[in-house]
């Protein structure tokens, strides 16, 4: 086993990259952090390429690494380094970067969410986290949407990534889709006007939309929805943080009353 003490040596060059989405790209890998995410891509029988450990972690999770898999005894300074973090547990894998295609036309059960421009990495993952919470079958993040792959947004998703599908994908097509396999399609909107979420009933197929922070969801895409949502406000907070409002319209879906 080769061990790296250099922050100066090319591959931990090479695996602090994996915090850019340039790096991911170029690398076609993306790098985990800390041995539940590892564990999780261990279970659902990712491609590794590589996992890094301090000794105490490396000798805590060795045995449980798919055979083969090429190991790295690093420096804590280096762990440091690689995750960009001030105290990390200090185990990390790199991984194949997925590149999946899905036609929406094929979908016709479970549900799904879309993601129309959620810029905070933390939001992203929470989100995803909570749709696989909800029993989604699938996640798909649109234009502007946070990269599903940034280390933020890995940390919050806590490995439900590799529970239910994680899309890019032109919402517009998605929702087009959709409304021809006869499936309903609900927005989220701050807006009085909207139909009170309570009022709708649980699905076994269709979609929910969320909105960007800020600016909220996409005006040509609210045009396209079966209907949009409000949750009442009944305090004084003026809205609500776009992942708690998402977690509860998709436990609303999928639990009905």
């Amino acid at each position: 086993m080769e061990r790296i003490l250099s922050k100066q040596n090319a591959k931990v060059k090479a695996w602090a990259k994996l915090a850019t989405k340039k790096g991911r790209t170029e690398q076609k890998t993306y790098l985990l952090d800390g041995w539940h995410l590892v564990q999780e891509a261990v279970k659902a029988g990712a491609k590794f390429h590589a996992v890094m450990a301090t000794a105490e972690q490396m000798e805590a999770h060795l045995p449980d690494v798919p055979h083969g898999v090429p190991a790295f005894e690093i420096s804590k300074e280096v762990a440091v380094h690689i995750a960009g973090t001030k105290a990390p547990q200090g185990i990390f894998a790199e991984v194949t970067l997925p590149e999946k295609t899905f036609d929406p036309s094929y979908v016709h059960d479970g549900l799904w969410l879309f993601l129309d421009a959620i810029q905070d990495p933390g939001n992203v993952g929470t989100l995803i986290r909570t749709a696989d919470a909800a029993g989604f079958k699938g996640v798909v993040l649109g234009q502007d949407t946070a990269d599903a792959y940034a280390p933020k947004t890995l940390r919050a998703m806590q490995g439900s990534n590799f529970h239910l599908e994680v899309l890019q994908g032109d919402l517009n097509q998605w929702i087009d889709a959709f409304a021809e396999n006869s499936l309903p399609v609900y927005g989220s909107e701050l807006n009085e006007e909207a139909k009170p979420y309570q009022e709708i009933q649980g699905l076994s197929a269709g979609a929910l939309i969320v909105g960007n922070e800020g600016q909220g969801l996409n005006p040509e895409l609210a045009a396209k929805t079966t209907a949009n949502l409000y949750i009442p406000i009944l305090g004084s907070a003026e809205s609500l943080n776009v992942a708690v409002a998402g977690g509860i319209l998709m436990f609303r879906l999928s639990l009905g009353n």
